[in-house]
């Protein structure tokens, strides 16, 4: 065997021009057939006004989405999404297809029908960015990580994550602006409030303007991609800059009147991490409406609802039923109220979310008020005779 051949056993193939965007063996067979119709594939790293640049083995390219607009908007084109586009030569060159998404995180819309928006997809890591610039908003978070534990796109594989208790995306919380809180000892009550309210959730503590504790940061979403959320002002494109080692995104600072943020960031970006993986920077979030995150809620306050099933009664609502163990947890100071109360809003939110699409949901829900409407009408009544 020549010099050559030998050179030539031992060279290992080049990798693929999206690797670094996330590209693998599945996404490759996923898009076998497509290949076959001579389109190319790409990664959507911006979305805007019906068009959408596609990062392709060709380089960035803008794309039209004429034709995968759908009357469901949980369907519609989002940063992160893989697809195929047209080859060269086309103009204007369009998305022909959306390959099925892995993961997407999905809240509800402000509007009155409650419709989700699709704020990420095909996601690893949903980092969850909290200032300590302002007092933490300890439900709020909890509703973050609902929805992030709840992260699918409803097919068959995430449906059986779910059912055995995996979430599909893996939550972070990231307290930004640590340089604010310099007493390293209220400093570690802050993340210890946090930790109660993310049972087994990694909270990391990162000041971007100091490059302190980024290293830990760095090494998480070095591999698969991420997704950077929280309100305006709590440091997401900061961060982001700090994170891709280049002033990317555009950063303005917060109103010294009340702390708020301004919105820097209009539309989701994808980024390529020079250490490894992706990041999906994202507008700040007013709202973060609960759609369809039942398991997730369930993840979150999971030792309320280890607590539940000690409970006398399988629908104990554990208000002011005998022998509720969760009552019994908040009466003897191993549950919090305030823990208890977040649970039973998100659970309201939730059902109602899910009843306004399925007829067996909501005819549970009105089993149940009429019950609790014929047992305060019950203990009206007693009083009343008691009085007498």
């Amino acid at each position: 065997m020549n010099l050559f051949s030998l050179s030539a056993l031992s060279a290992s193939p080049s990798p693929h021009p999206l690797a670094r965007y996330g590209w693998d063996e599945g996404w490759e067979a996923e898009f076998a057939p497509y290949a076959e119709q001579g389109l190319l594939p790409g990664r959507v790293v911006r979305v805007d006004r019906g068009q959408c640049d596609v990062v392709t083995p060709l380089g960035t390219v803008r794309a039209d989405t004429e034709f995968v607009v759908p009357r469901d908007p949980m369907k519609v084109v989002c940063t992160g999404d893989w697809v195929a586009v047209d080859p060269e030569g086309g103009d204007p060159r369009y998305v022909r297809t959306l390959l099925p998404r892995r993961t997407a995180f999905v809240r509800s819309t402000s509007s009155k029908r409650s419709d989700g928006q699709v704020l990420a997809t095909n996601i690893d890591h949903v980092v969850i960015c909290v200032s300590l610039a302002a007092e933490l908003d300890l439900g709020r978070i909890e509703r973050f990580l609902a929805l992030a534990m709840s992260c699918s796109n409803g097919e068959a594989l995430l449906h059986e994550a779910a059912r055995s208790g995996e979430s599909a995306a893996q939550p972070v919380v990231v307290l930004t602006k640590a340089d604010l809180v310099p007493d390293p000892v209220t400093l570690g009550h802050l993340v210890q409030d946090i930790e109660t309210s993310a049972p087994g959730v990694p909270v990391l503590t990162v000041s971007a303007l100091h490059d302190e504790g980024l290293d830990v940061l760095v090494a998480l979403v070095g591999s698969g991609t991420s997704v950077l959320l929280g309100q305006s002002g709590a440091g997401k494109s900061t961060l982001a800059n700090a994170l891709v080692g280049a002033d990317v995104m555009d950063v303005q600072a917060t109103r010294d009147v009340d702390g708020k943020g301004r919105h820097t960031t209009t539309t989701r970006n994808l980024l390529a991490l020079p250490s490894g993986g992706v990041l999906i920077d994202t507008p700040g979030l007013r709202g973060v409406g609960l759609y369809d995150a039942g398991s997730g809620v369930g993840q979150v306050f999971s030792e309320i609802e280890e607590l539940a099933e000690r409970c006398r009664f399988h629908d104990c609502a554990h208000e002011s039923e005998p022998d509720c163990a969760v009552r019994s947890a908040v009466e003897s100071g191993e549950l919090a109220e305030r823990r208890l109360e977040s649970y039973r809003k998100l659970v309201r939110e939730n059902q109602w979310i899910v009843a306004k699409t399925d007829a067996r949901v909501r005819a549970e829900l009105r089993r149940d008020w009429k019950r609790k409407g014929a047992e305060g009408r019950a203990a009206m009544e007693a009083k009343r005779g008691r009085l007498r």
